[in-house]
């Protein structure tokens, strides 16, 4: 289950995306938009920031803004940044282990299907498709 951090720092994404001929987005004005705390939302964009995902600045026409083009943004980079993998099972997250039971477990090529279906589905989604609510159901 995708958590509200994962969702919000979608929803921030997308709001700096469409935003993005503006300059820096100050915090204030997009939890205005998106109706999202901004205190909340401090700790969401210092992920996004040090993922470098977004850049920020501070100060008088300080705010956020994206560091790459929103066509260049999976929104599975995006999700993966707040919700940490997208791994369905611990056993097939990058991080882990060696599984002693992988050669002879039966659920494995199960959980490595639906893994794979997961990844493909969020990584061939771009944040370009979510603009303007333009992706297809």
């Amino acid at each position: 289950m995708i958590s509200t951090r994962g969702r919000y720092g979608l929803r921030v994404m997308i709001d700096l995306a469409e935003h993005a001929g503006e300059g820096y987005i100050p915090l204030k004005e997009i939890a205005e938009r998106q109706g999202i705390s901004k205190k909340y939302l401090e700790i969401i964009v210092r992920d996004l920031v040090a993922g470098g995902l977004i850049t920020g600045v501070s100060g008088k026409g300080g705010g956020y803004r994206l560091c790459r083009a929103p066509e260049e943004y999976p929104v599975g980079e995006i999700i993966e940044r707040m919700e940490g993998s997208l791994a369905t099972v611990a056993c097939l997250s990058c991080d882990a282990a060696p599984c002693p039971r992988a050669s002879s477990c039966q659920t494995l090529p199960l959980w490595s299907e639906y893994d794979k279906l997961t990844h493909e589905y969020f990584y061939g989604k771009r944040l370009s498709d979510l603009i303007g609510n333009r992706l297809q159901a």
